[in-house]
């Protein structure tokens, strides 16, 4: 059996109860292209495969262990294995290849899941769905609604492109080698119909907003927005970031880049 490489983050699913759970979350059909993200020892890419979709991609970047799957499941037509990095994985020409969108599932490594969540969103328009096991406490900040100790900038830069679902929490002995924390399955759906059209100044002003969370809008967005154009944005500006809805950062952030439009033009 592939050992165990620390750096890679992982964390192996081998508890058969949970992954019929995961897998009758999926759901998989006939007409599903399916990318797993670090198949690791294969426990779900072989539950998977043994039941009915188009194509399974699976993106491995420990070589020892994509050799494993690569000889075990050799046989199998539509298993396409990727030995790489996910972070380096393009969604696109996996869509082209496959023919149509593509639905993404797999157990991310936590010290690179949200990096990873924001590269697969770069490609939102070839994918019909996410079900991820992340870090329940990142899960937590994902749903969070305003005015919760979660809600944060992760949930705000999200908003605009998925809907969040959190399915059900998985403990550590369901690993091998169990981890320190508890883990959350995730389901993310694209907006086809986004609530609105993020601005180009939108992250900037999220994160500003929430680099020191106990300073108010005034103090942290000043250099951005004055008070008075704050509250021309229908918002108080002595609120904290934790308790605006995600389109009220939109409306500060096209009156910021307005600003910021008008001062290239002089």
């Amino acid at each position: 059996m592939p050992r165990v490489r620390k750096r890679f983050g992982q964390h192996f699913l081998h508890d058969p109860a949970v992954i019929e759970r995961i897998v009758r979350a999926i759901d998989p059909r006939p007409a599903d292209h399916l990318i797993e993200i670090g198949p690791g020892r294969g426990a779900l890419t072989r539950k998977l495969l043994g039941g009915e979709l188009a194509s399974l991609d699976a993106i491995e970047i420990d070589r020892e262990l994509a050799s494993h799957l690569r000889a075990e499941l050799a046989s199998e037509p539509r298993l396409h294995l990727h030995e790489m990095d996910a972070l380096d994985v393009d969604l696109t020409r996996i869509c082209e290849q496959r023919g149509g969108k593509v639905r993404l599932v797999g157990n991310l490594p936590y010290n690179i899941s949200t990096p990873l969540l924001f590269h697969f969103l770069a490609a939102v328009d070839c994918i019909d769905d996410m079900l991820f096991m992340l870090q329940r406490e990142l899960v937590a900040r994902i749903v969070a609604q305003p005015g919760t100790a979660q809600y944060g900038r992760l949930t705000v830069m999200l908003a605009p492109q998925v809907r969040a679902e959190r399915l059900f929490d998985v403990g550590p002995g369901a690993f091998q080698p169990a981890p320190k924390v508890w883990s959350s399955v995730l389901r993310l759906r694209p907006l086809r119909q986004p609530p609105f059209v993020p601005s180009s100044a939108y992250g900037e002003i999220v994160a500003a907003a929430f680099a020191q969370r106990r300073k108010t809008l005034r103090n942290a967005l000043k250099g951005w927005l004055t008070p008075a154009e704050i509250s021309a944005c229908g918002v108080d500006p002595g609120v904290r970031a934790e308790t605006l809805a995600p389109a009220s950062f939109n409306e500060l952030a096209r009156l910021a880049e307005h600003r910021i439009v008008q001062a290239g033009g002089v």
